[in-house]
């Protein structure tokens, strides 16, 4: 299934190559795993900390940075896909959302977790698509235990789990 994934970014990165296909590979590893089984568009931006703290502020009213926002198109229910009248009439593919990161602070979390920028960047992507496909994790209780079981069952079958380093961490600024 061909999904149109555009990737844009507002950082500069070494890289970038490498870790769009990696976004590209948890995207459709997420889609797949949450039985997705029609073409979905999705836009991601990379972007800096002053780039999210104006995204948060502006569609969120949180004037702080964050690491990843999500902005799905539909309410959709968490392991429960179905894109009934969902589908774009035009391009026949699901407008499934937008998802924003912070490529700083991505940095920032993998050095503190102690794994690579890649590994960072995949949960990051896991995260937000799950958030899409109508996941979250408002409370500490069942809903949460349920979004972070589906992230880390996903990264383990892409071999991301956190002692693996499949994309090196880039050097200098992100």
């Amino acid at each position: 299934m061909k999904h149109q994934i555009s990737i844009r970014y507002e950082v500069a990165a070494k890289g970038k190559r490498a870790l769009s296909a990696l976004m590209r590979d948890c995207i459709n590893k997420a889609l797949s795993e949450e039985q997705v089984n029609v073409p979905c568009e999705i836009n991601i931006l990379l972007t800096d900390e002053t780039g999210i703290q104006a995204l948060n502020l502006e569609l969120r009213g949180i004037d702080a940075p964050t690491d990843v926002l999500s902005f799905p198109m539909f309410e959709l229910i968490p392991g429960a896909f179905s894109p009934d009248g969902l589908l774009d009439v035009e391009t026949r593919r699901l407008p499934l959302g937008d998802i924003a990161i912070s490529l700083p602070q991505a940095q920032k979390q993998a050095e503190e977790y102690d794994h690579s920028l890649g590994r960072e960047l995949g949960f990051l992507t896991v995260h937000s698509i799950l958030h899409l496909l109508g996941y979250d994790h408002i409370d500490e209780g069942v809903q949460k235990a349920q979004m972070r079981a589906r992230e880390e069952t996903i990264l383990s079958q892409l071999g991301l789990t956190r002692d693996v380093f499949p994309v090196s961490s880039p050097s200098g600024d992100c």
